[in-house]
């Protein structure tokens, strides 16, 4: 490269969190409520990868209230952004042309939303960050944590942040910056659905050790203002059925929040079999349907954006512990999938590392493992909420749309009374190793979109407000350029010009090294399916430079 690398600068910290969303700023805000509460000054960090919190949380969101009531008790008496209650919870099932309401009272308890709030949990979190503030937690925003830092034993100390101003080819350019060392007692990574450091750190400690693989869906969401009369604030939806076919999983959402506006989503469970199928695609389509369309006549999208979604739940979460620190919240896969909710697990998971690392540091204790975090949240309301709605993955995954949901609803009302007829079931095969070869699947023809409903997915990504330093090494990484070829393009007809929902990936057919695959790095909105859904795993993502991907205003 022809030139020095500089040494890195450090700065110690009793707890350094990666990533503020639910979870990292829930635990930062305990922390600090238990240092106050014992008169203690103990130093927390929090690290952002976007350009300022909220930047990249991307949610539907309806929200359980458990967590906030349990951290801020006081919030309701506050000017918060929780502002509209569930009014109204309707479940439809789609077909073609029309749909079905399913009646409530066959819904089971835990899927009633009575007592949630529609948010912008993107905005949730700005304000929390400034909780965190006035509390002395630093947080740092633009700050992509891109390596582990290990001691001589093994053990974690701290992260460190990607150097800043380096070129595509490798060499520094004028703005060039070392990376920082934060280094901690203990580190909390907190990082959301398939978090680069939260992979690493579970292969090097082997945390999935002895469980069921993990399980994702892709959700993309646009947020409209739509015409008064077309509102209905605190209205919320939940539909299934088509335009999937009985054996793809996935659902919808309208979620009425105030000021007019709808966040309209669609899930689509990554364990699908067929490479021609395009989540973004069937979305787009979802919004035509009869039942749909009617609230967005005359309305305007707003914003766009696209996320992973854990969906393994409680067979699924690794071991939360590892030498040095713990990993939380979406990091970990605490998502209830029938509920769509994660942001309430992840709060109190958070809170349940503060109490655990703040427990352990007035035992004199650092970088060491506390290994009875597992069993503490596998043991509190968490492992409560996600151990009732186990099997319903499962069975969805095994038995398709009808049977799934008819067996995994019996399975659900018959855990409210404290028992399973199915046991734990497994998930079987990773995501990576469901797609079928292109040649035994049925081409899917997509309707073109219409500009007014349905959209194409460079202008979509422009609504994400997506930015990324044009010359920076690409921080999409394929392993082995050739399989590549071989195998996603040969053999199953190139499914990540598909399954990314921003445009990132093309095969480009023409010219004399046809077939070119070309890597749009500054589209990623960092939903990271690719990570998840590649065939042959040859997609690593990593954090791109710190302060780069999307800027949702109110995702």
């Amino acid at each position: 490269m022809g030139h020095e690398t500089p040494e890195r600068e450090s700065m110690e910290f009793d707890v350094v969190i990666v990533g503020a969303g639910p979870a990292g700023l829930a635990a930062a805000i305990r922390f600090k409520q238990l240092a106050a509460e014992a008169g203690e000054d103990l130093s927390v960090v929090v690290l952002e990868k976007g350009s300022e919190v909220g930047a990249h949380i991307l949610s539907g969101a309806v929200i359980d209230p458990v967590g906030l009531d349990t951290l801020l008790p006081g919030w309701r008496d506050e000017d918060s952004p929780v502002k509209t209650p569930v009014t109204d919870d309707r479940f439809l099932f789609l077909g073609h042309s029309g749909s079905v309401r399913l009646p409530n009272f066959m819904m089971p308890p835990l899927m009633s939303n009575h007592g949630n709030y529609i948010v912008s949990l993107g905005n949730v979190c700005r304000w929390l960050a400034t909780k965190a503030e006035e509390l002395g937690v630093e947080i740092y925003p633009g700050f992509a944590a891109a390596e582990v830092l290990y001691g001589d034993d093994g053990a974690v100390i701290g992260v460190a942040t990607g150097d800043m101003g380096v070129a595509r080819d490798g060499h520094h350019k004028d703005g060039y910056m070392r990376g920082m060392a934060l280094l901690g007692k203990y580190v909390l990574i907190a990082e959301g659905v398939r978090g680069s450091l939260a992979r690493m750190l579970i292969s090097r400690f082997d945390l999935d050790a002895g469980r069921e693989p993990p399980k994702f869906g892709i959700g993309l969401k646009e947020l409209w203002e739509v015409a008064p009369d077309k509102h209905r604030p605190g209205l919320v939806q939940h539909s299934f059925g088509w335009p999937l076919d009985s054996r793809t999983g996935g659902g919808s959402f309208l979620y009425h929040l105030e000021d007019n506006q709808v966040a309209v989503g669609f899930v689509v469970h990554l364990n699908y079999e067929n490479p021609w199928l395009s989540p973004f695609q069937e979305f787009q389509r979802f919004k035509h349907h009869p039942a749909i369309a009617e609230t967005f006549e005359g309305g305007k999208r707003l914003s766009y954006g696209a996320r992973a979604i854990t969906e393994g739940g409680w067979q699924s979460i690794p071991k939360m512990s590892f030498p040095g620190g713990l990993i939380v919240g979406c990091s970990a896969g605490l998502v209830n999938v029938p509920r769509i909710k994660g942001s309430h697990n992840a709060m109190l998971s958070g809170m349940l590392a503060a109490e655990a690392i703040h427990a352990a540091l007035k035992d004199g204790r650092s970088n060491d493992e506390i290994v009875e975090f597992d069993d503490t949240v596998r043991n509190s309301g968490i492992g409560d909420d996600l151990k009732k709605v186990r099997n319903v993955k499962p069975l969805w995954s095994r038995y398709g749309l009808y049977g799934g949901i008819m067996l995994g609803g019996l399975d659900m009302w018959t855990n409210t009374l404290g028992f399973s007829l199915f046991g734990t079931l497994g998930h079987g095969k990773p995501d990576s190793a469901t797609l079928k070869p292109a040649s035994q699947c049925r081409r899917i023809e997509y309707p073109k979109p219409d500009g007014t409903l349905s959209f194409d997915k460079l202008s979509s990504v422009f609504l994400s407000n997506t930015n990324h330093e044009e010359d920076q090494p690409i921080h999409l990484k394929v392993l082995d350029m050739e399989l590549q070829k071989r195998s996603e393009h040969d053999v199953y007809a190139g499914p990540s010009n598909r399954y990314c929902p921003a445009g990132v990936y093309e095969w480009i057919e023409e010219g004399a090294d046809a077939p070119r695959f070309q890597i749009n790095a500054q589209n990623c909105v960092h939903c990271k399916t690719c990570d998840i859904k590649d065939p042959n795993r040859n997609i690593l993502w990593t954090v791109p430079e710190g302060g780069g991907g999307p800027n949702y205003p109110n995702m």
